[in-house]
């Protein structure tokens, strides 16, 4: 496992962050087997954990909390995120600073920690002011119980806006942002990713795989024979456009040609980029984590960049609430 700072702070973290959203949803893995991939992440190398109070309306956090205790709690560097609703109650949501100090609280408590050590908003609240919500931010730090901040999924110029604001008041300043970036949607080079290398901000892509449609077992006609292939309606909306099959289809020729796996080239890619830190990936098996590893091995030359990157054609940039 190699190891980089986050962002501009001091922390390193791996390469690859293991990320525990595989108990939300129909099909998703169950909670023994997300713990096994949890205890064989960590015997790889993988340091940075990161999950969300509404992965299955907590339990995510839960099995996190439960399987991390067999470990030295200073040898992790553990992530969640705040902002979905987390019951019917309509203060429950959002990045109130009322919400914000209750969810904390609550995280930590299905974590069985005392602190996280990167606390992240999960969308931009277009109902509360990004001054209360990065004070509120700035004072769960102040108490101990989150060692830094992220941000995710936003328009860049929201993004911008909260690093002003919180230079502006000297409040904690965002040491990271989880995105959504891989070879299938690229609209994130317009502006977050220079954004983020000119601030020394660390971009944590999510879905760095394409919810697996970059492991090159999705078909242009039947979309695949894996049941999340099958039944991913939310991949559907967002990937499989036939350019999407063009670029997997030189995935798999540059992967053929260095003989390795296709998400090895994919996560290589990725990690060559400027800014980017640790891909958050996810996966259903444990054994599946030493083929994803594998990637640090894989090293692209420029013409095999040209090669993956040529049948890029642009997506309808996505709006994220």
């Amino acid at each position: 496992m190699n190891y980089r700072r986050l962002g501009k702070s001091g922390v390193k973290v791996g390469e690859i962050g293991f990320g525990n959203w595989l108990t939300q949803g129909e099909g998703g893995v169950s909670a023994d087997v997300a713990r096994a991939c949890v205890r064989r992440a960590f015997e790889l190398g993988v340091n940075f954990f990161d999950t969300a109070d509404i992965y299955r309306r907590g339990l995510a956090e839960e099995v996190f909390g439960r399987e991390l205790k067999a470990f030295r709690r200073q040898d992790l560097v553990l992530a969640t995120k705040l902002f979905r609703p987390m019951s019917d109650n309509i203060n429950d949501r959002g990045l109130s600073r009322k919400h914000i100090l209750t969810a904390i609280d609550e995280s930590l408590r299905r974590l069985g920690t005392d602190y996280v050590d990167l606390y992240q908003i999960h969308r931009w609240d277009y109902h509360t002011s990004i001054e209360e919500t990065a004070e509120a931010l700035h004072d769960v730090v102040k108490s101990g119980k989150a060692r830094y901040i992220g941000a995710s999924s936003m328009h860049a110029w929201q993004f911008a806006k909260a690093l002003h604001v919180a230079e502006r008041h000297g409040w904690t300043r965002f040491a990271s942002m989880q995105n959504h970036y891989n070879l299938i949607y690229r609209e994130e080079e317009r502006e977050m990713l220079p954004l983020c290398a000119e601030e020394g901000i660390a971009v944590i892509p999510w879905s760095p795989l394409a919810r697996g449609f970059l492991a090159g077992n999705r078909t242009r006609q039947n979309w695949g024979e894996t049941l999340r292939a099958k039944t991913d309606d939310y991949g559907q909306r967002l990937y499989y456009q036939e350019r999407d099959f063009d670029v997997v289809e030189r995935v798999r020729e540059v992967a053929k040609r260095k003989a390795v796996e296709p998400i090895q080239i994919a996560l290589a890619w990725l990690l060559s980029k400027p800014a980017v830190t640790a891909p958050i990936v996810g996966v259903s098996k444990p054994g599946q984590l030493a083929s994803l590893l594998g990637a640090f091995e894989v090293s692209l030359d420029a013409e095999e960049v040209r090669l993956v990157e040529e049948c890029y054609r642009p997506h309808v940039p996505q709006e994220y609430r």
